[in-house]
């Protein structure tokens, strides 16, 4: 969506990534009102909410298309965002609990292994009902073309609405199929009212323990450093690597399937391997790689992102499920913090951007940013993961 903002409103590589920030910005408002609202109702709810949300969010693409301004694009992500941020808070600390907790992380990484199924299906495919292949200006865009310059502008604005309206669909068949299915009870969703009445809706004692606080840190950085990567990379390949449109969506494919592969791999050699052992090992190889992009740049560079696509899968469900362990009812509290650490993305990847932007001649210094993210989950799989008493 930056690469095709980019040209549906004019806008340079910086400009464009305040996208994210409106899409992240999101998840720093609203987990604790989220985590206030499922401690009074219930993980069920809050999934139903956030997908009919999200869905509100797809929709909203219809009008903007009208308006054709960048602020109702912003304003669409912010509401999106919402609804997924509504998903985060439930689903994932949800997921820990159902079953027992010394797998809590390889159930995780399961689950979060769909979400990397789903980014490879719109990289791969999704990605080029939306961008066309044409990157006209004014003045090159073809006398011929049909409109002119205003007919190009609402043909790449009217790409944007069919994708976003499969997704709104999808998401209320979803939402419809969690509003009759029965889900198990957690502990503390089993409680009565009078059990209950006296407890905190969200609370701030959880920020005690320091394998949390870490947690949030490592999140923080975690988060922004992945979305540097994956919201630059159309970018990096076509302003940079010198590559078609429709070749780097095949690339942008292909680095969601090794972040899928990545996510199935670790989930099964975390029965063999401790997550904390794994996340550090991966951290490092993920430093060794952006140091190689940070020098070399090109091609080199676009391959080391395949490979940092792959050994960064595992990190935000290992991170956020070692977070949560030993929590018990501050558990909602705690994944409200851990969701509002993606706020990194909000900034991070506007800061390695405008890095990119200054320095055009040596665009390949910006990934300086994600290596020092990384460095941050290294500590996390090494010390900040342990739980002290």
């Amino acid at each position: 969506m930056i690469r095709q903002l980019m040209k549906t409103c004019e806008l340079n590589p910086f400009q464009a990534s305040f996208t994210e920030s409106a899409y992240w910005l999101a998840y720093f408002i609203f987990p604790i009102p989220i985590a206030m609202f499922l401690k009074r109702y219930s993980y069920k709810a809050g999934i139903i909410f956030g997908l009919l949300l999200a869905a509100c969010g797809g929709l909203l693409f219809f009008p903007a298309a009208i308006l054709k301004a960048y602020w109702a694009y912003l304003c669409i992500f912010f509401v999106i965002a919402t609804g997924m941020c509504f998903l985060e808070t439930a689903a994932n600390p949800y997921v820990t609990i159902l079953g027992r907790p010394e797998t809590a992380e390889r159930r995780l990484n399961l689950a979060q292994s769909f979400n990397g199924l789903g980014a490879f299906i719109a990289a791969m495919f999704l990605s080029k009902l939306v961008l066309s292949g044409a990157n006209y200006t004014k003045e090159t865009l073809p006398s011929t073309y049909p409109g002119g310059w205003a007919g190009y502008i609402q043909t790449e604005t009217d790409a944007m609405k069919l994708p976003y309206l499969m997704l709104a669909i999808l998401l209320i068949i979803v939402a419809v199929v969690f509003i009759f299915y029965r889900l198990p009870k957690t502990g503390d969703e089993m409680k009565s009212k009078a059990e209950t009445k006296d407890e905190k809706l969200i609370d701030f004692k959880v920020l005690k323990h320091s394998h949390l606080r870490w947690g949030v840190i490592a999140q923080f950085f975690y988060n922004g450093g992945q979305t540097a990567v994956n919201s630059l990379f159309l970018v990096y390949c076509c302003s940079y690597a010198g590559i078609d449109e429709k070749t780097a969506t095949t690339f942008f494919g292909l680095y969601m399937l090794s972040f899928l592969a990545g996510r199935w791999i670790g989930t099964a050699l975390m029965v063999k391997f401790r997550p904390q052992n794994m996340l550090l090992t991966y951290a490092i190889i993920n430093i060794i790689l952006c140091c190689v992009i940070v020098t070399t740049g090109g091609m080199v560079g676009l391959y080391c992102m395949l490979g940092v696509s792959f050994f960064m899968s595992i990190m935000y469900p290992t991170q956020f499920s070692l977070a949560l362990k030993g929590l018990g009812d501050q558990t909602k509290s705690g994944s409200a913090f851990l969701v509002m650490a993606i706020v990194g993305n909000a900034c991070l990847p506007q800061f390695t951007a405008y890095i990119m932007h200054c320095n055009e001649h040596i665009y390949y210094i910006a990934y300086i940013v994600p290596m020092i993210c990384f460095a941050f989950c290294a500590y996390y799989g090494w010390k900040g993961y342990k739980i002290k008493s």
